[in-house]
C-alpha cells in the first residue's frame, strides 16, 4: 500500500464560530493551526480564508496571502487552495486564488447539489451566535444550491492546467465520478486522479460504510483502479474516523479537520491537530505508515512546494 496521505482541513466555510471556539478565523490562527497539523503528522492542508474580524468566509487574495507566507516560512507541507469558497460566492470569486497563488492543488468540486446547513439552527437560540451574520447564514443554506455546471467545471479545469496545479476532484455522489468521466473525455482532465470522496453532505451521498463502497466501486469500474488515488471526507462525527479507518484497510488516503467534524471523541470537542494526531494513532494501530510531504508530492505528481507564489 502507500504511504498514508493525511490531509487536514482547517476552518472551511460551513463551519460557524459558535459551533467551537477551536475553529481559526483569522490569518494567523489558520497558519498556525497548518504548521501544527503538519507536526502532527499532515502532509497536506487545505485552505479556506475569513475575516478576521468576524470570521466569515472570504475570497480575499490578500488574506490568503497572509495566511501562505505564515505557514511557507515554518513548514514545508503541501498547501491546498480551496475553490469552494464560501456560500454565497460566485464562481469567479471561488476560483481567482488559483492564477493568483499558483498553488500545487487545489480543490475542484465535480458538480452542483443541494448543500445544506440548515440543521446546525435547531441548536441555538438567536442569543447564543457570536456573529451577526452567522444565523442568517445557515438558514440561507436552506434553501442554497451549490453550483457547479459543466461550464465553472471547464473554466476551473482549464485555469489549473494553466497554472500547473493539481486538481482534487470533490465527489460529493455518484453522480460526479460520471462527471470527472466526462471531464477525461472532453479533455479536460487526465489521469492519473486525485479525488477526494466527500460523504455527510446534506443534500449529498451518505457517510455510511455501503456509501464509501460504492463511490470506489463506481470509480474503479469508469476509471481502474490503477488510474487514480482517492481519499475520504467523513463528515461529522463519528464518520471522521469509521470511514478513516476503512480508508486506512482499503489503501485510500483521509482528509480530517474542523471543516469537517468537531469531535475527537464524542461530545469532546478537537482542535485541527488533535484530529491529525487521531488519524496518525488510528494509522499506527493498522501498520499504516505517514506519508510526508514530499513523499505525497511525488505520489500525487505535484509540480513542487517552491512553485506557489506570494
Amino acid at each position: 500500500m502507500d504511504k498514508l496521505i493525511i490531509t487536514a482541513a482547517l476552518t472551511g466555510s460551513v463551519t460557524i464560530p459558535t459551533q467551537t471556539p477551536h475553529l481559526p478565523i483569522t490569518p494567523g490562527a489558520i497558519a498556525t493551526d497548518a504548521i501544527a497539523c503538519a507536526r502532527a503528522g499532515a502532509a497536506a492542508v487545505h485552505l479556506h480564508a475569513r475575516d478576521p474580524r468576524n470570521g466569515r468566509p472570504s475570497a480575499d487574495p490578500e488574506i490568503f496571502r497572509a495566511i501562505i507566507q505564515q505557514i511557507k516560512a515554518e513548514s514545508d507541507v503541501i498547501i491546498g487552495i480551496t475553490t469552494g469558497g464560501g456560500i454565497g460566492m460566485s464562481a469567479e470569486e471561488r476560483l481567482r486564488a488559483v492564477p493568483r497563488f499558483k498553488p500545487e492543488v487545489a480543490s475542484f468540486n465535480l458538480g452542483s447539489i443541494n448543500f445544506s446547513i440548515h440543521t446546525i439552527g435547531h441548536r441555538y437560540r438567536p442569543e447564543d451566535y457570536r456573529f451577526d451574520w452567522e444565523q442568517p447564514y445557515v438558514e440561507y443554506t436552506k434553501n442554497h444550491i451549490f453550483p457547479n455546471t459543466f461550464g465553472d467545471m471547464e473554466t476551473f479545469a482549464r485555469t489549473m492546467r494553466e497554472q500547473g496545479t493539481q486538481p482534487e476532484f470533490e465527489a460529493y455522489d455518484v453522480g460526479h465520478l460520471y462527471n470527472l468521466r466526462y471531464l477525461v473525455r472532453a479533455g479536460f482532465a487526465e489521469a492519473p486522479h486525485w479525488i477526494q470522496f466527500v460523504l455527510g453532505v446534506l443534500g449529498a451521498l451518505g457517510n455510511g460504510p455501503e456509501d464509501l463502497m460504492a463511490m470506489k466501486a463506481t470509480a474503479d469500474r469508469l476509471f481502474g483502479a490503477g488510474s487514480y488515488r482517492w481519499s475520504v471526507i467523513g463528515v461529522g462525527y463519528p464518520a471522521e474516523f469509521n470511514l478513516a479507518a476503512m480508508a486506512m484497510i482499503l489503501g485510500g488516503h483521509v482528509r480530517v479537520g474542523l471543516e469537517d467534524n468537531l469531535f475527537k471523541r464524542r461530545g469532546e470537542l478537537a482542535t485541527n491537530a488533535e484530529l491529525v494526531e487521531k488519524a496518525v494513532r488510528l494509522a499506527t494501530e493498522l501498520d499504516r505508515e505517514i506519508a510526508t510531504p514530499d513523499e505525497a508530492r511525488a505520489m500525487l505528481n505535484l509540480k513542487g512546494k517552491n512553485t506557489l507564489t506570494v
